[in-house]
């Protein structure tokens, strides 16, 4: 199989992290420029939404895996970042979603701040998680009902 250009990963991993929404019964917008969003996940009212909810999402797709960090995310109020990997194959293809908190939580706890990219050029990024970056973002691999809880908050019982 041939290796899937950037634009087209880009596509997939979109296509998929809206699909995910979907399923887990929340609408998307795709805003019509680019400036570091690019979805918003939203939930109207239903019977445990009682209030119009959105959320921003800047998503970082890669063919196999990646995790990158930038401090000129942090600017962006209620900031998703969804790392959607291993787009060449969809039978290993994962999403994990994290809020910057979250992101700055992970990769303090892997030195990843403490180096001269994030000290110089406020942003790091490495195409190689390994083990111990991958438990870290366990917690944060995504189904339809981390999704939901993740963009409305917790369900209500109906």
């Amino acid at each position: 199989m041939p290796k899937i250009d950037t634009q087209v990963v880009e596509l997939i991993g979109r296509n998929r992290l809206v699909s995910e929404l979907l399923r887990a019964g929340l609408e998307v917008a795709i805003p019509a420029r680019d400036r570091g969003i690019d979805l918003i996940a939203y939930a109207d009212l239903s019977m445990d939404v009682k209030q119009f909810v959105a959320r921003p999402i800047q998503m970082k797709a890669a063919s196999h895996s990646s995790f990158s960090i930038n401090r000129k995310f942090k600017r962006v109020a209620d900031l998703i970042i969804a790392y959607v990997w291993h787009l060449e194959d969809p039978s290993q293809a994962v999403t994990y979603a994290l809020t910057w908190n979250e992101t700055i939580k992970v990769a303090r706890k892997m030195g990843y701040t403490r180096t001269d990219s994030w000290k110089k050029e406020d942003s790091y990024a490495t195409n190689a998680p390994g083990v111990e970056l991958r438990k870290l973002l366990l917690p944060y691999e995504m189904t339809p009902e981390k999704w939901r809880i993740k963009i409305v908050g917790r369900r209500t019982k109906r």
